[in-house]
C-alpha cells in the first residue's frame, strides 16, 4: 500500500531553524511542509513591503531555512510546500531561485496566487464584509486583505511539476492537504479523506506541540526537549495516518501528546470549517501503534460551504509595554502603588497637552498570580514583575508613557530595578477583522515554470445538513467507562475534592479574541464525572475575571475529551489585547487547579487519594 510520509518543518515563524534539517535528514520524508502565517503577521509584512517592494514575505524561509537543507531537498527527492509568500509570493519565489541559481541548483518553483485581496478593494467594496463574529462594519484603515485558501490550488501546483510551492494565506492544514490531493487523487467530493487529510494537517500545524511540547505531563518529556523530534505522519490512501517523529530524537508520541494537539484551537469538534471540507472530529480515534507512534482513524466530513474566511487588519492606535521588578517586603503592594501613579502621572501629563485618555490599560502583577484573579495563592511574595500596557490613539501620548517608567526608580516605591530592555517601544496595533465571501470572487491561479493556470474554486451545488454526532451540554450520552457508580449533578455527600490535573490533561489556545481549552480524561471512569462537574456554568464561573462572552462545551466521545470555548476573554486578542497571555497559552494550566467532586470509592480505586 502506497503511503506518503508529510514532515512539519515549521510550528511559526520563528520556530527553530534545526527542524526542517533534522527531517530532511533523518525522517525520510517525503514532504517538509512550513506553516509560518498566524493572522496578524500578514499586516507586519503589508508594512514591510510599503518599505521595499522585495520584501512581504518570511524571510527565514530562504536563509537560513531552506539555504541549509537545498542539497538535501535534491538528494532525497523531497517536495516542499510553504506559506511563507505573504503578502509578496512572488518575491519570495525569485529570492529563493536565486539562493538555488547560486548554488549551483535548479528547482521548479511554482507560486500560488489569488489570496490577496488588497488589489481588488475597490471592486469588493459593495459587498458585505461585516465582521463575521461582532457585525461591526469593515475597516477604513485597511493594511492587509485576504482570503484563506485551500489545498486544491497546492495539489494543481504539485501536478505541474513543482518541487517547492510556495503560497500567500491559506487554511494552517492546507500545506499538508494539498500534497495528499496530489498524491492520492482525492477528489472534491471525498469528504472524509478530505476530513483525515485535514486532520493530519492540524496535528503537523504546531510543530513539535505534536511532540511533547506543551505538554500537560510536561516531565515525560522535558530530558528530550534539547534535540525534540518534529512530527511526520505517514498518510495512507483511505485517509489513515500514523504520527511519529525520527528515531533517536527527543520528545514524545502518545496518545496524550497527539490527542492535545488534536484539540488545540479546535472550537466545535464537529462543525471544524476548513476551505475544502467542513470536518467532524467527534469519532476519532486514537491507537498507540508502537514506540512514539499513533495511528489516527475516524475523521469525517461533508461538503464545503460556498464561503471563504477573509481576514483585513487594519491600524488602531498604538501601545507599548513596561516591565520592571520591584523586590523586598510588599512587593506586590508596591508594584500596584507604582502602577498607579505611573498611570495617573501620564494621564495628568495627557490632560495638560490637550490629548485624549488611554483607550485601555492593563496592569499585572507578576510573581503574585495576577493572571489567576480570585484564584491566585501567592500575594506575600517578596519579588514581583510590575507590567504595565497601555493602549492610545496618539503615537505622542504613547511615548510620554515610556519617558514615564524609568522616573519610577528614583521617585516612587523602594526595591524598583531592572527596566526589561529599557525604555519600552512603541508599536502600532494591529485588529483584526474577519468576514465571509463568496468562493466565485477568489479565483486562485498557479504560476511554475513560466505558465499561469487558473484554479477555479470547487463550490458545493447546496447545503449539506450537518452529520454532527457532536452533543449539547444539556443532552449528554451514556456514561463510559466500568465504573457503576451514578454520578449525579450535585456532589454526592461522601466526595472528595481533586484538582482536574488528577483527572484529565488539558491544552489551550486561541481564537481571535476567544480562548479554546480542550480536555481529555485520563480515564474512561472520569468522562461521566467530567460531563457532570466540568460544565460551562463551572468554567464560566472559573474565568469571570476575564470572560466577557459565553462558554460552550462540545464533547468528543471518540478520543473522551471535551472542547471549552471562551468566547471575549482575551482581551480583544493577538497584538489588540494588553496581557500578558494575549493567546491563552496559560488558560489550560489554570484549569487543571479547579477542584472536581469526584466519589470516594472512585477516587481511591484510582489513586487519586491515599
Amino acid at each position: 500500500m502506497k503511503t506518503v510520509r508529510i514532515g512539519s518543518g515549521s510550528g511559526f515563524w520563528g520556530d527553530t531553524p534545526g527542524a526542517p534539517g533534522q527531517l530532511a535528514r533523518r525522517g525520510a520524508v517525503d514532504y517538509l511542509v512550513f506553516d509560518y502565517l498566524a493572522e496578524v503577521t500578514m499586516s507586519l509584512l503589508a508594512r514591510a513591503r510599503s518599505r521595499d517592494p522585495d520584501l512581504g514575505y518570511a524571510v527565514d524561509f530562504v536563509d537560513p531555512v531552506m539555504k541549509d537543507i537545498l542539497a538535501d531537498v535534491v538528494a532525497n527527492d523531497i517536495k516542499v510546500v510553504s506559506n511563507a509568500g505573504g503578502v509578496n509570493p512572488e518575491a519570495c519565489r525569485d529570492a529563493l531561485a536565486k539562493m538555488a541559481a547560486d548554488a549551483g541548483v535548479d528547482i521548479d518553483i511554482a507560486v500560488v496566487t489569488g489570496d490577496d485581496l488588497m488589489p481588488r478593494l475597490d471592486e469588493l467594496r459593495d459587498i458585505d464584509k461585516s465582521e463575521m463574529f461582532s457585525g461591526a462594519p469593515f475597516p477604513d484603515d485597511v493594511q492587509s486583505l485576504n482570503a484563506y485558501l485551500g489545498g486544491r490550488p497546492i495539489a494543481e501546483a504539485l501536478g505541474a511539476g513543482a518541487r517547492v510551492v510556495i503560497t500567500g494565506k491559506c487554511a494552517d492544514s492546507a500545506v499538508t492537504l494539498g500534497p495528499l490531493m496530489h498524491e492520492f487523487g482525492w477528489a472534491d467530493d471525498d469528504h472524509d479523506r478530505l476530513a483525515a487529510g485535514s486532520l493530519a494537517g492540524h496535528i503537523l500545524e504546531c510543530g513539535a506541540q505534536a511532540t511533547g511540547g506543551n505538554f500537560t505531563d510536561w516531565r515525560l518529556a522535558a530530558d528530550g526537549w534539547h534535540d525534540i523530534g518534529f512530527p511526520f505522519v505517514d498518510c495512507e490512501p483511505d485517509g489513515a495516518f500514523t504520527v511519529s517523529k525520527p528515531e533517536g530524537t527527543g520528545g514524545l508520541v502518545s496518545r496524550h501528546t497527539v490527542g492535545e494537539q488534536m484539540l488545540y484551537e479546535l472550537g466545535d469538534p464537529a462543525n471544524y470549517v476548513l476551505p475544502d471540507v467542513v470536518c467532524d472530529f467527534t469519532g476519532v480515534a486514537l491507537e498507540e501503534a508502537g514506540p512514539d507512534r499513533v495511528r489516527v482513524t475516524g475523521a469525517r466530513g461533508r461538503a464545503a460551504t460556498p464561503t471563504y474566511k477573509a481576514n483585513a487588519t487594519c491600524l488602531d492606535g498604538y501601545r507599548a509595554t513596561a516591565l520592571f521588578m520591584i523586590g523586598g517586603i510588599d512587593a506586590r503592594l508596591k508594584g500596584d502603588a507604582v502602577a498607579d501613579a505611573i498611570l495617573r502621572r501620564t494621564r495628568r501629563l495627557f490632560r495638560e497637552r490637550g490629548l485624549a485618555d488611554y483607550r485601555a490599560t492593563d496592569v499585572e502583577i507578576l510573581g503574585a498570580e495576577a493572571t489567576y484573579g480570585p484564584h491566585a495563592r501567592a500575594r506575600e511574595t517578596r519579588e514581583v514583575v510590575v507590567k504595565i500596557a497601555a493602549h492610545h490613539d496618539s503615537r505622542e501620548a504613547v511615548e510620554i508613557f515610556t519617558r514615564e517608567i524609568a522616573p519610577a526608580v528614583t521617585g516612587m516605591a523602594p526595591g524598583v530595578t531592572g527596566i526589561f530592555g529599557g525604555r519600552p517601544r512603541v508599536s502600532p496595533v494591529a485588529r483584526l477583522h474577519s468576514f465571509l465571501i463568496d468562493k466565485a470572487l477568489v479565483p486562485a491561479a498557479v504560476a511554475v515554470d513560466g505558465v499561469t493556470m487558473d484554479v477555479p474554486a470547487r463550490i458545493p451545488p447546496a447545503p449539506v445538513p450537518s452529520a454532527s454526532v457532536a452533543r449539547p451540554a444539556s443532552d449528554p450520552p451514556a456514561d463510559e467507562g466500568d465504573t457503576d457508580l451514578p454520578i449525579p449533578s450535585n456532589p454526592p455527600e461522601h466526595s472528595v475534592l481533586v484538582p482536574l490535573a488528577g483527572l484529565a490533561l488539558a491544552r489551550s489556545g486561541d481564537k481571535g479574541d476567544s480562548a479554546n481549552i480542550g480536555v481529555i480524561a485520563r480515564h474512561p471512569d472520569f468522562v461521566p464525572i467530567l460531563r457532570a462537574r466540568l460544565t460551562e456554568d463551572a468554567v464560566a464561573a472559573y474565568f469571570g475575571h476575564v470572560l466577557r462572552g459565553p462558554v460552550r462545551r462540545y464533547e468528543l466521545p471518540g478520543i473522551q475529551a471535551f472542547s471549552f470555548v471562551l468566547h471575549e476573554a482575551l482581551g480583544g486578542g493577538g497584538v489588540a489585547s494588553l496581557r500578558m497571555d494575549p493567546q491563552a497559552k496559560a488558560f489550560a494550566q489554570m484549569l487543571l487547579d479547579i477542584d472536581i467532586a469526584v466519589p470516594e470509592p472512585l477516587a481511591r480505586a484510582r489513586g487519586l487519594v491515599a
